[in-house]
């Protein structure tokens, strides 16, 4: 099975995240970087979107989960988004970088990034990627 990487990049997302007061009450921008193993080889073929991994679905879901969420930290939050990709897509390992912005003065944003699921082996050695 090849692994192929499926992406969304930059998904800006409103929503309730932080342990002060004021972060309680007022939605701040989440961006999120994600990566999916995915086989392409099948939709590549038939390019039919059920046999590929629907991006725009993923970011729809994770969308409107973010926008109902009410998390503290962004650790907990990313956990859940990770989960949803693993869970309800079927999707074997992600990469997700979640940032929120203008959190800290100077900088432009502070978060996480989290891996989860395992690789599938590819190549001829059968090495992880």
């Amino acid at each position: 099975m090849a692994q192929d990487i499926v992406f969304i990049e930059d998904l800006r997302i409103e929503t309730i995240i932080g342990i002060y007061d004021w972060e309680r009450e007022v939605k701040q921008t989440i961006a999120l970087d994600i990566e999916m193993a995915a086989d392409n080889v099948k939709a590549a073929a038939s390019e039919n979107i059920d046999d590929a991994l629907n991006y725009k679905a993923v970011a729809k879901r994770l969308i409107a989960f973010t926008e109902d969420s009410k998390f503290q930290l962004v650790e907990t939050l990313a956990e859940s988004l990770a989960a949803i990709i693993l869970n309800e897509f079927k999707v074997p390992w992600c990469r997700l970088k979640l940032r929120k912005m203008g959190a800290v003065t100077g900088s432009r944003s502070v978060g996480v990034i989290i891996e989860r699921g395992h690789p599938v082996a590819t190549g001829p050695t059968g090495a992880d990627r």
